[in-house]
C-alpha cells in the first residue's frame, strides 16, 4: 500500500554504487526517518518504500533517471577565481551555494583549480550514478502537528531541539 503524506519513516539503508563501494549507510549510526510526501527522499525510492511492510528487507536498483539524474555536462562550466571570496583557500572538491538567476539556491562543487580558471559542476554528486539500496523499514506513524510545521522528524526516532 503507498505511503500516506505526512507518514514518519524509519529505516536502516545502506547506499552502494555499481562497484559495490558504500556510498552512505544508517549502519553504525542511528536510523533515518523522514516525512512522506515533504520531498524529503528520492520520489521513486519513497515510492518503493510504500511497497513494503514494517520489518521487511529490500533491495532496490535506482537507474540515474530515478535517482540525482544523468549527469550533464553543459553543469560544468569554468569560471574565474575572482569570483570566490578573496579569504577562501579553494581546493577540488570544496562545496558551494550560489544564487539561480530566478533566485533559488543552487549547489556547485569545484571540479578542477587551473591557475585563475576554476572548473566548477553544478551536478549532483551522484549524478549519472546507479544507486543500490539496501533497505531495511523499522516503523511507520503519522507525523505530530509539530513535526509538520517544522518541516523535519522530532523525538526518539529523529531530531530533538
Amino acid at each position: 500500500m503507498p505511503l500516506k503524506s505526512n507518514q514518519v519513516v524509519t529505516m536502516n539503508f545502506t547506499l552502494k554504487d555499481d562497484s559495490g563501494n558504500v556510498l552512505d549507510s544508517t549502519k553504525e549510526n542511528y536510523p533515518f526517518s523522514f516525512i512522506s510526501g515533504a520531498n524529503q527522499v528520492l520520489p521513486k525510492l519513497e515510492e518503493k518504500i510504500g511497497e513494503m511492510i514494517i520489518g521487511s528487507k529490500k533491495d532496490l536498483v535506482l537507474a540515474p533517471e530515478d535517482g540525482y539524474g544523468v549527469y550533464q555536462q553543459d553543469a560544468v562550466r569554468t569560471i574565474k577565481k575572482s569570483e570566490f571570496p578573496e579569504d577562501i583557500d579553494l581546493d577540488k572538491g570544496m562545496g558551494f551555494i550560489a544564487k539561480s538567476p530566478q533566485g533559488k539556491d543552487v549547489q556547485f562543487f569545484i571540479k578542477e583549480i587551473e591557475g585563475e580558471n576554476i572548473t566548477v559542476d553544478f551536478n549532483h554528486p551522484l549524478a549519472g550514478k546507479t544507486l543500490h539500496f539496501d533497505l531495511e523499514l523499522l516503523n511507520l506513524r503519522d507525523a505530530t502537528e509539530e513535526e509538520l510545521d517544522h518541516g523535519h522528524v522530532h523525538g526518539s526516532d529523529g531530531h530533538h531541539h
